[in-house]
């Protein structure tokens, strides 16, 4: 049944993801080319300080709930109305943060502004966050997924529509995406009423401090990772200048864009893992299956970014954003790592070494940071992608080692998993770069995805099995999740 609830969430979460990573490369693309590369810089580095300020809005409270509710789903309304008492103390405190951030750094009076129409964004986006929270607990991803779809659609209609009339300003686009937020602050709220009732939407402090105790871990976890996301981009803009944010900018959207696949498998993996928290055996099967999956993803994905990158960018962005080929090349490898870890930190918290991946995290981002200040000035954008790919590898290898400490996984039992995995991403490349100066790139895709699928098949790295697995799963009766009393 548990692998039944993980199929079915991991399937509604990424049909949305997907759906919703189109829209938003697309507008970003769009975007992009309307704005330049100077005011892209400045939308991207406003966008990413309001990412790290949202943090302490959260404090780490939206992983605690998840895995509580998981655990116990009785308790969703007590979990939603004490996460919404503490956002009535974390939220001030992070616009306080938000208005002096620009005066610490001396931000000029146009990304001053920004910042302060991100924190409309900051503020939806920590609520929506925590009431989805609530129903991933319970193990149901299919408003979460519909909300996010409908969110990035009202935001790309919003955004377009201000290209067309011609008042596509970065402070009507940072409208556009407070509008987004704002639906999925509506949406997700109505559904908590709906499942559990008006008392769950009622701020409480009924658990006292213990919910920001356990909460501790997550929120400097989450600390961490924001900051060795976006200190490059900080990094950058003091070392380079605004325009050098807006070029690396196009690499690391083309590069996340692809995020959503293991952010997905994960929103439903988490809550998996730790109702089987006390099961070694079940959670290394899950957890080898969870690997599957993402080397599956990852490694297509970044074989054919790298020998396509410079058709995508020449094809996509104008002729001002041909800085980001080299760097988009050599930034998407970090993918790799990126979805191998995901697994491996979703069951170090799920089994309760939050702390672990806390500091795994906290080493990461000091290392990151450092990296950044060394190689950006030597190399540029290039000291960037370098730094984030070093980073993420000492990452994933961490929590390797970790992660054996609870469950008896072996390097071999992975390379088992994932050998043709790979041997087929290594051929689909090298057909994709003897084929592609004779045709063009868009019949050079489904070409190197047949050489990637057969060569899965002839190596037996997917087999009927799974075929099996998923018909299962599409005439499987919805999960059910129970309510708390006060629905």
């Amino acid at each position: 049944m548990a692998e039944a609830h993980l199929a079915k969430n991991t399937i509604y979460f990424t049909l949305a993801s997907i759906a919703q990573k189109v829209i938003s490369l697309a507008y970003f693309t769009v975007i992009a080319n309307v704005i330049g590369v100077d005011d892209n810089g400045a939308y991207f580095l406003a966008l990413g300080i309001a990412t790290i300020l949202a943090v302490f809005e959260d404090v780490g409270l939206t992983s605690v709930t998840i895995r509580e509710v998981a655990k116990h789903p009785e308790d969703a309304a007590k979990w939603s109305r004490v996460m919404l008492g503490w956002k009535l103390v974390s939220i001030p405190l992070s616009i306080l943060l938000a208005i002096c951030v620009p005066l610490i750094f001396g931000y000029d009076a146009e990304l001053t502004t920004l910042i302060h129409l991100a924190i409309f964004i900051m503020i939806a986006d920590t609520l929506s966050l925590s009431l989805y929270g609530v129903l991933r607990g319970l193990q149901n991803l299919r408003y979460e997924s519909l909300g996010i779809f409908v969110g990035q659609s009202i935001t790309t209609i919003l955004g377009i529509t201000f290209v067309f009339l011609g008042i596509a300003t970065l402070p009507m686009l940072m409208v556009a995406l407070i509008v987004g937020s704002t639906w999925n602050v509506v949406f997700s709220g109505i559904q908590i009423l709906r499942r559990l009732g008006w008392s769950a939407l009622k701020p409480s402090f009924e658990l006292g401090f213990t919910p920001l105790k356990a909460a501790f871990a997550f929120f400097l976890a989450a600390i961490f990772s924001k900051l060795y996301a976006y200190a490059d981009s900080l990094i950058l803009h003091e070392v380079l200048g605004t325009g050098a944010v807006g070029l690396y900018a196009v690499a690391n959207k083309f590069t996340y864009a692809f995020q959503f696949l293991p952010l997905a498998f994960v929103a439903a993996l988490y809550p998996t893992m730790s109702s089987q928290a006390h099961n070694p055996q079940e959670l290394k099967r899950i957890l080898l299956q969870g690997l599957w999956y993402m080397a599956l993803m990852a490694f297509p994905i970044v074989g054919g970014i790298f020998a396509l990158a410079p058709e995508i960018i020449g094809t996509f962005m104008s002729a001002d954003y041909l800085g980001s080929i080299l760097p988009l090349q050599i930034l998407i490898f970090v993918l790799i790592f990126l979805f191998l870890d995901y697994p491996l930190g979703s069951l170090l918290n799920a089994t309760g070494h939050q702390y672990t991946q806390m500091t795994i995290m906290g080493i990461v981002m000091v290392l990151n940071i450092l990296l950044n200040l060394v190689l950006i000035p030597l190399f540029g954008l290039l000291g960037a992608c370098i730094a984030a790919l070093i980073s993420f590898f000492v990452m994933f290898a961490s929590g390797w080692m970790m992660v054996r400490r609870i469950v008896p996984l072996g390097i071999l039992d992975f390379i088992k998993a994932t050998w043709g995995i790979v041997l087929g991403a290594i051929l689909m490349v090298a057909i994709v770069l003897l084929v592609k100066p004779y045709m063009h790139f868009a019949f050079v895709i489904p070409l190197g995805a047949c050489v990637y699928g057969l060569t899965l098949l002839c190596t037996k790295m997917i087999t009927t099995a799974h075929w099996q697995s998923f018909r299962a799963l599409i005439h499987r009766k919805p999960y059910v999740t129970p309510l708390s009393p006060d629905a």
